[in-house]
């Protein structure tokens, strides 16, 4: 007899239904009805395609399970797309549009029905979605491929019936340009094409991980990071006066002036930090306390400061009124209170007068430079002024549609006011950041660092004493290995803007990379003491550094907190650095479960890996450091622990022969894509498989391969040693593996 109890699994749940049904039923019951239906049938034929599974239809709503979360989503997406189609061909008002919620949860399978939390997450996200839309959890974001084309959406955590703790979740929707991936095959291996059918490549996703994963030191631009750990204590006062000043209330009618106040909060920051009789804690602190109750007293106890700012914004049309006060921390006495009105082009002067009075309540005497600096800069447009406070806004964000955004209203902010020194430099650390994901696919890596570069260079030009344009060009310094330059721009950073937590990081990482160490942990305990709620991205170099001077003990104290922290990038991570540390101080076991959890995550983390990513290091010794520890740690010396047998490795002569004029095709293993590989006999090759494609060149160094993309992986040679393939089998035979710091590939040589 059939055991026909409850069977509990974990699956990814899709729920559906139609927004506004009643409404439509309302006008003509039958016609809505049979749309309705129409509109899932073509939903169920789509989802079968993805190799999805309805479970069940329910009048206007549908359920359906998958195995992939990438699946769920893609089927959604190419359901929406048809069905906006489908729609605008129709003449009535009767028109279904569907709202989908894709959650991944338990659920209890019984006579063929579906039930359970899962189920109810993926209702609860759908009802949020607006008609036409995709609605996912934080679990299936975290689980799509970042190549999808896809863009997310942060839509923040809210409170869901039936759950006790918010959901975070996020509005997915097709890029732009992009088209609907097409379902991908279940079987893992597939067989190679001939070069006369697919010439595009998978390789530029690994090329597109490289500048991720190198370039996380980046992350000094993404203030939105919820705070990491830190050992707390009492924080002694510094001994010049000390502030914080606390995100300004928008007080405004309209809501989304929210970017207005936050922007006054910011260029507040901005100037005090520049003077150097003050002490100023960074935005990243003060911010975690925006939107929360908090006692001034707490504050100042908390970031170490005697004095607390806080105030509030009106706009109404032209007219803005802000409130703002200065707060004794441990007495909660008020030195002073101001109220300022006036018309938003007066904002400038405003901010002026309200440094001025902070400065002056504190008796803080302005140097000379610093008193030009703060009444003699120049005035931007107001319109272009405002452009720039949504494009930081949106920087800020994380999000990929937002930053997107970002980079347009900077670019026209420029437009309306090419003098803008700020904006350019607003403009460079996006790109920057953009780069040091691959361009989250808003634009090209190479693209990004132009860009950037250009930007930064600009600000400069237009005020050589913008601080952020400063630690830009440092960080693009030290990737191209110019050490002298990328201290010389970081430590002037510095000098600018004494203040800046984020200006002493990039010292501190400049100076970690170039052999400095003991002058690096210096500039990283300022950052610290500056940003005492920090972001992971500071906490991970404050670890970072603690190793590199060899106190490893102390790394592991400050890296521990913040070790379950899932890692944004491949390179100077928390768990990289945490295995490190553990290994050199003889916990060999925990160091293993900590590279053990990397390659959980990922499968082409090496030791190749790592010593191209720490390329950047000025003393062999240092890079050997780490890569000795990982070595330890259990880190493979390959991606997805290939090792080669030594009799079966081809000497240069071979290599030579194998490559001049051939043409290979097999699988790329790192992403089980096919590909083609030309070679021409000049050192040309050509590297394509289903993405895109790729030209550069191929030559023999000794006895290894090695194969250079411009602009795609950081300008470096990766090279590795070419295999006869002895692992083949009957149904997917090749004849030869080549490995590099990127990936392994099988292939034959096409006849």
């Amino acid at each position: 007899m059939a055991d026909k109890r409850p069977s509990g699994k974990l699956a990814v749940i899709l729920h559906a239904d139609i927004a506004g049904s009643t409404a439509m039923v309302q006008q003509d019951e039958h016609l809505a009805h049979e749309r309705i239906q129409d509109a899932f049938q073509r939903f169920n034929d789509i989802i079968t395609q993805y190799h999805g599974y309805v479970r069940e239809i329910r009048g206007d709503a549908l359920l359906a399970e998958f195995k992939r979360a990438s699946d769920a989503v893609t089927a959604a997406l190419a359901f929406q797309a048809d069905q906006a189609t489908h729609n605008s061909q129709l003449n009535d008002n009767i028109r279904p549009a569907v709202r989908v919620g894709i959650a991944m949860g338990e659920v209890v399978i019984a006579d063929n029905t579906v039930t359970g939390a899962g189920v109810v997450l993926a209702q609860r996200i759908e009802q949020l979605a607006e008609p036409g839309g995709v609605n996912i959890t934080a679990a299936i974001h975290e689980a799509l491929p970042q190549r999808m084309p896809y863009d997310q959406e942060n839509l923040g955590e809210r409170p869901l019936k039936g759950f006790d703790e918010p959901v975070r979740f996020y509005r997915v929707e097709l890029s732009t340009g992009a088209s609907v991936p097409p379902p991908q095959e279940d079987s893992p291996h597939q067989r190679a094409p001939s070069n006369k059918q697919n010439l595009v490549i998978a390789i530029g996703i690994f090329a597109l991980i490289v500048v991720g994963g190198v370039l996380y030191w980046l992350k000094p631009w993404a203030p939105g990071e919820e705070p990491a750990t830190v050992e707390r204590k009492i924080l002694p006062l510094p001994d010049k006066p000390s502030v914080a000043v606390l995100p300004f209330d928008n007080l405004s009618d309209d809501k989304s002036q929210e970017y207005f106040a936050d922007g006054l909060t910011d260029d507040l920051i901005t100037d005090l930090s520049k003077v150097s009789g003050l002490f100023v804690i960074a935005r990243n602190s003060v911010f975690t306390f925006k939107g929360k109750p908090v006692r001034i007293k707490t504050v100042a106890e908390e970031l170490g400061v005697r004095y607390v700012v806080e105030g509030s914004v009106r706009r109404a049309g032209n007219r803005i009124r802000v409130n703002a006060q200065l707060i004794e921390g441990s007495t909660d006495h008020h030195i002073w209170a101001e109220r300022y009105d006036g018309e938003t082009t007066d904002l400038f002067a405003l901010q002026d007068q309200l440094v001025g009075q902070i400065v002056s309540a504190l008796a803080v005497q302005l140097t000379r430079t610093e008193e030009k600096q703060l009444t003699q800069r120049p005035v931007p447009e107001f319109e272009a002024y405002e452009l720039y406070l949504r494009a930081r806004d949106s920087a800020f964000s994380q999000d990929q549609a937002r930053m997107r955004e970002s980079l347009q209203l900077y670019v026209k902010a420029t437009e309306v006011d090419p003098t803008f020194a700020r904006a350019y430099a607003g403009m460079a650390r996006l790109a920057a950041d953009m780069w040091r994901v691959g361009g989250l696919r808003i634009a090209q890596g190479g693209v990004s660092k132009k860009i950037a570069e250009s930007a930064a260079a600009k600000a400069l030009d237009l005020d050589p004493t913008l601080p952020d344009a400063h630690s830009v060009l440092a960080l693009l310094n030290l990737t191209e290995g110019n050490h002298a330059d990328a201290l010389q721009f970081a430590q002037q950073a510095a000098k600018l803007d004494p203040n800046s937590a984020d200006a002493h990081t990039v010292t501190a990482i400049v100076l970690g990379y170039t052999g400095k160490h003991e002058l690096a942990l210096e500039s990283m305990r300022t950052a610290i003491r500056l940003n005492p709620r920090p972001p992971t991205y500071l906490t991970t170099y404050y670890g970072l550094i603690l190793f590199l001077n060899q106190k490893y003990e102390d790394a592991i104290a400050v890296l521990e907190p913040i070790a379950g922290t899932r890692d944004q990038a491949f390179a100077d991570s928390p768990r990289e650095i945490l295995a490190m540390a553990y290994a050199v101080s003889g916990q060999v076991d925990k160091a293993r479960e900590k590279v053990a959890s990397i390659l959980k995550q990922e499968t082409f983390p090496s030791l190749g890996w790592y010593r191209t990513a720490y390329a950047y290091h000025a003393r062999e010794e240092d890079l050997n450091r780490r890569l000795d520890a990982l070595r330890k740690a259990g880190m493979p010396e390959w991606p997805m622990g290939f090792q080669g047998n030594p009799d079966l490795r081809l000497t240069g002569p071979i290599l030579q022969d194998l490559i001049s004029g051939k043409t290979w095709s097999g699988t790329d293993l790192g992403r089980g894509a096919v590909f083609i590989q030309e070679f021409g006999a000049d050192d040309s090759v050509v590297y394509a498989g289903p993405a895109s494609m790729l030209v550069g060149r191929a030559f023999i160094r000794g006895d290894e391969l090695c194969e250079h993309f411009e602009g795609f992986t950081r300008n470096s040679d990766f090279c590795g040693p070419v295999y006869r393939d002895s692992g083949s089998n009957a149904e997917d035979s090749y004849e030869y593996v080549y490995v590099n710091p990127l990936t392994v590939r099988r292939f034959s040589l096409e006849q």
